[in-house]
């Protein structure tokens, strides 16, 4: 049964998900959706996208509604393209999982991500026994190209920024994925010189020692190379991270603090208040309270930041993983105009990434263990008492944060405390709990 995660449907392709499941997937977000016309379909490089966007284009054909192909696309460009078009939108990808895996994001006309109660009716809808899949064998297609539309999406997020970044040069890593449909255009329109790395897709090189997963490919390069800083984006190009000259890395959080802090300086964050999740670093929680800057924080996921700006209306929010979202600029996190938004305020404030990075916020070490485990196959009350011991072990100066993935197989053990060690022992101590 096709269940919805932290960010869409996922599971490996072809053995965890089938052309089948996303026909019948397309159908009954046809029917929970109407009434449509058209649905705006991209998708990322790995190898069965094309199979998986031709599932769809065939699942909503049958039952009569047409589709626009964007082709190679970043993830927001579908979402971007919904709204513009006031039609759903459907992006195959599975975000930074390596390139066997696959899924499917789904968007409302309005270009965000589904909610949760519509994502439940969706689930009900493909639950249902009497439900019957509408054949796709023989059904006209109804496809039209998008690329203009695609195009259009480039200059809309060029836009998004004004700055001169003639002293600047950039590394940038696309992660073998769909920032190659899109770069290097909307950072070279604001003079900046980029250099683009790891934009060879072959099917099965997408996020392979690259990207926002293995941010050390774009330090070396901007080592290397001598570049003032570095971009890396993810698989679907939704989320970005930075490393400054050194190649030491700037994440979501810092990203999120660098731009709360030069908008806090120019009256220019609502309510004087930023939004992030549970996974944020302690450090930040810390630099915001320094400058009177109120932090929200929600559970993991970019469209529950998306909810919390919306009723809040405020303009900045995002997660450490390097989804950022400016509500005013896009309905969901875009790595673009992300990378747009820090390389305007490193080019405004003249001085180097690593210097901003260092006054913005202050990290605490923290630690991220994933382990690979059944939700049946450990004890709870063992789990539980490990938590406990640990935390009290670090007291006040800590925290500790166990929960299942919403993209992967595994339980997220994070941990912060004052020193790497710390961090480091608590971890493991409840990482054992785990797997005995």
């Amino acid at each position: 049964m096709l269940r919805f995660g932290t960010d869409g449907v996922r599971g490996r392709a072809y053995d965890d998900l089938f052309p089948d499941d996303v026909i019948r997937l397309a159908q009954a977000a046809a029917e929970v959706l109407a009434p449509i016309g058209s649905v705006v379909i991209g998708r990322d490089t790995r190898n069965s996208s094309p199979d998986f966007a031709a599932a769809l284009a065939a699942g909503f054909s049958a039952v009569g509604v047409s589709t626009i192909d964007l082709g190679v696309a970043p993830t927001p460009a579908v979402a971007w393209a919904a709204e513009r078009t006031r039609n759903p939108g459907a992006m195959v990808s599975a975000s930074h999982n390596p390139w066997y895996d696959n899924g499917i994001k789904l968007f409302c006309p309005e270009g965000r991500k589904l909610d949760d109660q519509v994502q439940a009716a969706l689930e009900s809808t493909l639950a249902d026994p009497n439900r019957q899949t509408v054949p796709t064998l023989g059904a006209p297609p109804r496809t039209s190209d998008g690329s203009e539309l695609l195009q259009e999406y480039q200059d809309a997020v060029a836009s998004t920024a004004a700055f001169h970044g003639g002293e600047l040069s950039v590394v940038v890593d696309a992660a073998h994925g769909s920032a190659t449909s899109v770069l290097p255009d909307p950072l070279r329109a604001h003079g900046t010189a980029v250099t683009v790395i790891n934009a060879e897709p072959d099917g099965r090189n997408i996020n392979h020692r690259c990207g926002s997963t293995y941010p050390e490919a774009v330090a070396n390069a901007v080592i290397g190379r001598g570049a003032d800083l570095g971009l890396t984006f993810d698989g679907d190009a939704d989320r970005v991270l930075a490393v400054d000259h050194t190649g030491e890395l700037v994440d979501g959080d810092q990203v999120i603090a660098i731009c709360a802090v030069d908008r806090h300086q120019r009256g220019l964050l609502p309510g004087d208040t930023v939004v992030v999740t549970v996974m944020t670093n302690l450090g930040f929680h810390r630099a915001m309270a320094q400058r009177h800057i109120n932090v929200v924080t929600t559970p993991v996921g970019d469209r529950h930041v998306w909810s919390a700006l919306q009723d809040g209306d405020w303009a900045l929010g995002g997660e450490q993983s390097g989804h950022v979202i400016f509500p005013a600029l896009a309905t969901t996190g875009d790595g673009l105009i992300t990378a747009l938004q820090l390389l305007e305020v490193v080019a405004r404030r003249g001085r180097p990434l690593r210097d901003l990075a260092a006054e913005a916020m202050t990290k605490m070490p923290q630690v991220l263990h994933n382990v690979t485990t059944g939700p049946d196959s450990f004890d709870e009350d063992i789990l539980s008492a490990a938590v406990v011991a640990a935390e009290q072990a670090l007291g006040e100066s800590g925290r500790i944060l166990v929960r299942p993935s919403g993209t992967e197989p595994v339980l997220r053990i994070m941990v912060e405390a004052e020193t790497l060690e710390a961090a480091e022992s608590a971890a493991a101590d409840v990482a054992a709990a785990l797997i005995r």
